[in-house]
């Protein structure tokens, strides 16, 4: 759709060669779950010689282990912990819906930005470049900015080609209302077929229209309060609260197999049976509400992993942490590579594989 709209509208010629044009539909690094690339970005690399080159080489299989050590340590393990509430969410309350939720807005995160740095990666390997497909989008302190950074080449494609041509903010501010909602509605019947995937979307188009209509209101407060004279904690708060909004939605995407029943319960015994301080001093109730009857060793490995994760990504914030590496002597280098693999043979999980979220879509 990218290719017939752009070589509609002018922005790109339209390609002579089939072969070319196949490859360029059928170009496997990204075919199956993206980044969702336009044809002036990747045509053109095709005409281009390509020539081995070793530190291409090299910077793309690192960014290929990058990717699959978040799939298979970090998302695979997640996934443990918010399958067992997610499975049967009918049996829990309060505190493990929650772990299981935030475990899930991790899980999902790894899962699809590991499938995407794969992409990146392998394409690099062979001398070509994709789009970044995440930006740290946990860091985000607000919802607007957050589909700046999570899935960029979907939130542009439905910017584009949708947002865009239904006026975008061209229009009175009540037409821009309804544009971002149903803009962000039609996002989730992208996902499916299903009430679910609808109500997600919807509710990121809410949160968006919501922001705009606070903004003043938020600023009066901010001023008032004093949170502007300390940006730390503003940006702090900030990102909390996007992360929450995002997390609670997630849990209607995380429930697209479930009955409508089962997703309301999770969503209405969010905050049910809310334990008291007493109950957190407590082994047998921490065990099985917070850890949910996994060992505390398995379940600090899993918070480990995502504070690992968003240091490396608080690290990039500047620089990529390849080229930080490369940077090192050739001892330091390989002593960190042989970590990292010995990290991900002992700390992944291989014996339920599973595969990429994104596939079903």
């Amino acid at each position: 759709m990218s290719y017939t709209i752009e070589v509609y509208r002018g922005n790109q010629q339209a390609e002579k060669q089939f072969g070319l044009y196949a490859l360029y539909v059928m170009f496997y690094p990204q075919l199956v779950a993206g980044p969702i690339e336009r044809p002036q970005n990747v045509l053109h690399q095709f005409y281009e010689k390509k020539t081995f080159d070793y530190q291409r080489v090299t910077s793309g299989l690192k960014l290929m282990a990058w990717g699959l050590f978040k799939k298979v340590v970090i998302a695979d393990r997640l996934a443990l912990f918010a399958d067992r509430v997610y499975n049967s969410p009918m049996e829990y309350e309060g505190i493990p819906i929650i772990v299981a939720t935030i475990f899930f807005t991790f899980q999902i995160y790894c899962d699809f930005s590991g499938y995407s740095d794969i992409a990146l990666g392998t394409a690099e390997v062979m001398g070509f470049k994709l789009m970044k497909n995440f930006d740290r989008p946990y860091f985000s302190k607000s919802i607007s900015e957050f589909w700046r950074r999570w899935h960029i080449s979907l939130s542009t494609w439905f910017r584009d080609y949708l947002y865009i041509p239904l006026g975008g903010n061209r229009v009175g501010k009540t037409r821009q209302y309804f544009n971002q909602f149903f803009v962000f509605a039609v996002s989730g019947l992208w996902h499916g077929a299903n009430w679910n995937f609808i109500i997600w979307g919807a509710l990121h188009g809410f949160y968006l229209i919501f922001a705009r209509i606070t903004q003043k209101p938020r600023a009066v407060f901010n001023r008032i309060s004093g949170l502007e004279k300390v940006p730390f904690l503003l940006k702090s708060l900030q990102a909390f609260t996007t992360f929450c909004l995002v997390a609670f939605a997630w849990i209607f995407f995380r429930g697209n197999y479930l009955e409508q029943s089962q997703c309301w319960h999770l969503v209405s015994h969010l905050f049910s049976n809310m334990p008291t301080l007493k109950d957190f001093f407590t082994f047998a109730y921490i065990s099985e509400n917070v850890f949910l009857n996994f060992t505390i060793v398995e379940f600090l490995i899993a918070i480990g992993l995502i504070i690992f994760m968003e240091c490396i990504h608080y690290l990039q914030r500047d620089k990529s942490i390849r080229q930080m590496i490369a940077s090192y002597p050739t001892a330091v280098r390989w002593t960190l590579y042989y970590l990292f693999m010995m990290a991900f043979f002992i700390l992944g999980v291989f014996d339920q594989p599973a595969q990429f979220i994104y596939f079903q879509f």
